[in-house]
This record gives structure tokens, sequence and C-alpha cells, in this order.
């Protein structure tokens, strides 16, 4: 399945996560399940967000718009890789790994902005309880949401351009099931020493500013915490900010455990088990999380279940 050295790359083929047969049709069978789960409940997020009055908030704002991106963050990956579960030949274009890699690297940054973002809301709240309203207004809001796209999709611009700027012409095999930048530039035979530090750079720059919102927001909430004298008082400030604690550890853990390894770790099964979590598993974790955790949320699913039964009823009797 190699390309002579002397033809450019047309298309890349990929490993995958498996050459078991049997376990494919497992995995095939697990991951179209976690594929329909992920849409059903993001969208059921979004529009329970959107048309509940008492969800109408900064917090619950933001919460839809990371249920959006992780909508589209899973159909980058997850339909490909169903594709190549069932069938023989696991190949992309060279045009579509790109696509793959540009929405995979804007969508990823931007989840990462918008949990950093979501901290920040958590911090007024907690702490500048009497102005939350006045900081946190429907203007600003929007415009760290449009700022969270924006540098997600134009870090991924510049990302996307290096990366696919460097020649190809050796190896079209992609040991990985989706076109991940690391595995993909082992592939290049001109020097990609320029396009490893601009990447690195964009990677380590809204990775550690993210993350240092999060970090640093939360120093600030748990000090502030700390300072309510009753118990119940404490217990309900915490649990505000539980479900986003659960979604942003998840998230930046799996990263870790998928890129923070040296070049010359071998161990591939491993990195692409952390992958499967990062970009498949995670954006079906996010509105189970804020379903099952936020008391907000789940009394609004509770109700509109409720509401649901005496139609369902009707129509039984009918």
């Amino acid at each position: 399945m190699d390309v002579t050295n002397q033809t450019t790359v047309v298309e890349f083929v990929f490993s995958g996560l498996t050459d078991n047969d049997i376990l494919k049709s497992v995995l095939f069978i697990l991951f179209l399940h976690v594929y329909l789960v992920t849409i059903v409940a993001n969208l059921g997020l979004v529009a329970i967000v959107r048309t509940t009055s008492t969800l109408q908030n900064p917090m619950y704002y933001f919460l839809s718009y990371l249920s959006l991106v992780d909508i589209f963050y899973s159909s980058t990956i997850t339909p490909k890789m169903l594709v190549d579960l069932s069938c023989w030949k696991n190949t992309i274009s060279f045009e579509g790994c790109a696509l793959q890699f540009f929405f995979y690297a804007a969508l990823a940054a931007t989840e990462s902005f918008l949990l950093s973002t979501m901290s920040y809301d958590r911090y007024v709240a907690i702490c500048h309880p009497l102005h939350y309203v006045s900081i946190m207004t429907k203007k600003k809001c929007l415009s760290l949401v449009l700022v969270s796209f924006s540098i997600g999709f134009l870090q991924s611009s510049v990302q996307t351009s290096f990366a696919f700027t460097v020649q190809f012409c050796g190896s079209n095999f992609i040991d990985h099931f989706y076109c991940d930048i690391a595995p993909l530039l082992k592939l290049s035979c001109s020097n990609t020493f320029m396009c490893d530090m601009v990447i690195m750079s964009l990677i380590g720059f809204y990775g550690i500013s993210s993350l240092s919102t999060i970090l640093i927001s939360y120093v600030f909430i748990i000090v502030s915490i700390l300072k309510i004298k009753s118990a119940k008082g404490r217990q309900k400030a915490f649990s505000t900010c539980s479900s986003h604690i659960i979604c942003a550890s998840v998230f930046y853990g799996s990263v870790f455990l998928t890129y923070l390894h040296s070049p010359s770790d071998d161990n591939v099964r491993e990195s692409k088990v952390a992958a499967v979590i990062y970009s498949v598993m995670t954006p079906m974790l996010n509105p189970l999380i804020y379903s099952l955790r936020n008391q907000e949320v789940k009394k609004v699913i509770v109700q509109v279940i409720h509401n649901l039964s005496p139609f369902h009823t009707s129509l039984k009797n009918g």
C-alpha cells in the first residue's frame, strides 16, 4: 500500500484500531451506539437549554455551545472510523485527511477554550455573586464564544497549512485511525523542523492558556468556598462546579494520555485507546455528566419525561 519515492501521495491508509475481524465487529457495534448516544444526548441538551426559561443563564449558554462542538467534533472522527471498521481498505484521500485534521484541530481547541470560559463563569458566579449579572452580560457571553471559535479555527488553519504543505513522497501508511499530526508528519520526506515548532507552539499556547485559566479560576473558587461558614452553603457552591470539573478532567486527562509521551515511545496501542477516549467517548460523556450531576438539568429532564408520559399513555389507550 506504499507509494514509490518518486510519486506524490494522493491518499493515506490507516492502520485502524485492530486487525481482528471479530473485534472489529464488536467495536463497530459499540462505537455506533456511542455515536448515536452522543448525537441524541447533545442535541437534547441544546434543545433543553434553548427552550427552558430556568436555564437561561451564562453557564447553560456556554454548555449549549459545548454540546454543539461535541456533535461536530465527534462527527469529524467517528463516522469515518465506523466505515473503516466495516471495510477491508481503510483509506482516505489527501484532501479528506486535510479536512479531517482541520476540523479536528479546530474543534478540539474550541472545546478547550469553552471549558476555560465556563470556569471563568463559575469564578464570577461564586467569587463575585453580587456583580455576576453585570459582569456576565449577553454581549460578553457572545463575545467569549466568538473568541473561542475564532482562536480555535484560526490556529487550526495555521496548523493545517504547515502540516499539509510538507512533502509526502514515501509511505502513505498512517499508524492511527484518523489523521493526527504526529503519525502524519512521520511520513514526510522533507524537513519538518519549522512545521513541528509552529504546531508545538500553537498547541502549547492554547493548551497552557486554557488549562491555566481553569486552574487559576478554581484556586479562587476553592478559597471562596472555604470562606463560606455553613456546610450547606459550601456544598451548594461546589455542586455548581462539579459537572464542569469532571468534564474538564476527562478532556485534559485523555489529552495528556494521548500526546504527552516521548517521540520514541512505541506503545501505540495505549495511545490509540487514549485517543478513543479523547475523540469518541468524551463528546458522549459531557452531556451525560451534566444531565446526571446538575440538579437543574436533571429536574428539567424529569419534567420532560413526566410531560411525555400522558401522551404515551393516551396513545396506548387509544
